[in-house]
């Protein structure tokens, strides 16, 4: 089973409820753990693997042969990125815009176009002491694009598991989609505040094109209002679980714990979250 854990904004306890969710299914079932934060991975901090630098992500570039190029044009017509140009006679290439889709290559009637490869980050992989398997991207800064070395760390994965956990970037942008658009469960992480809400709905909306079943935690309960409780009331997703603003999970959490390690008792609450994923996901399945 594929579970993307994801939220509208950055800083609710995504990572939090990813990693904590992954420890607490450890003991029973096998784990892929993929870190899709690519710009800024951190759940390392927490499980702690031994990382390993796997290779480089890459992506094709185009290589404009002057000679052979008649600056027809069909290239710049083609590239949906705006990442080619015409200027003077000459093809232009802009390489932070590529996507490394081949299109122009495919295109050119000359075949004056090459590629070559542009390293745009790092894929890493290692093993927990608990036996999670952990993949983590890195993608170099300055670098504009997370998508495709988001969707090469997920090619990368080296072994099967039965569950895989993908925590995704903060926001509701490509990134999210890329993480999250092949996953059997989407877990969002929200606040009650009223920031919570707005985000909140936003990766609703991707929910929804997706068609995956997805269900919420509210982190940091006791903060801020009703109004997401509220609002969920009225929708088909379901509130599983809450976890409540306390001063020991904010220092522990500060200090590189897990959730599970910090109030052991959540242990037995994410192992019951799982079981209600299950649920949905197999009633989600008789359904289609």
């Amino acid at each position: 089973m594929k579970i993307a854990i994801a939220s509208g904004k950055g800083g609710t306890g995504k990572t939090t409820v990813a990693t904590s969710l992954a420890d607490a299914l450890a003991s029973s079932f096998s784990i892929n753990f993929f870190d899709c934060d690519v710009e800024a991975p951190n759940a390392h901090l927490f499980l702690n693997p031994d990382l390993k630098d796997i290779k480089p992500a890459v992506i094709p570039i185009p290589v404009i042969n002057d000679e052979a190029c008649s600056a027809c044009g069909l290239c710049v017509n083609v590239c949906q990125y705006h990442a080619l140009a015409v200027i003077q006679g000459k093809v232009l290439v802009f390489p932070q815009l590529c996507h490394g889709c081949g299109s122009c290559t495919l295109n050119c009637p000359e075949r004056a176009i090459s590629e070559r490869e542009r390293d745009i980050g790092r894929l890493y992989f290692g093993k927990t002491s608990t036996g999670i398997s952990h993949y983590m991207g890195m993608l170099t800064v300055s670098e504009p694009m997370p998508t495709p070395i988001i969707h090469q760390l997920k090619a990368s994965m080296q072994e099967h598991a039965d569950i895989t956990i993908y925590d995704s970037p903060p926001g509701a942008s490509c990134a999210v989609v890329a993480t999250t658009y092949d996953a059997d469960y989407v877990l969002l992480v929200t606040e009650p505040t009223p920031f919570g809400l707005h985000d909140l709905k936003q990766m609703l909306g991707i929910v929804k094109q997706l068609n995956a079943p997805a269900g919420v935690i509210i982190n940091r309960q006791g903060i801020g209002d009703k109004r997401v409780e509220n609002f969920l009331a009225q929708s088909p997703y379901p509130i599983l679980m809450t976890i409540p603003h306390r001063i020991e999970i904010a220092a522990g959490l500060a200090s590189g714990r897990l959730l599970t390690k910090i109030l052991p008792a959540y242990r037995h609450q994410f192992i019951a979250l799982y079981e209600k994923i299950a649920e949905q996901v197999n009633v989600n399945q008789e359904n289609r």
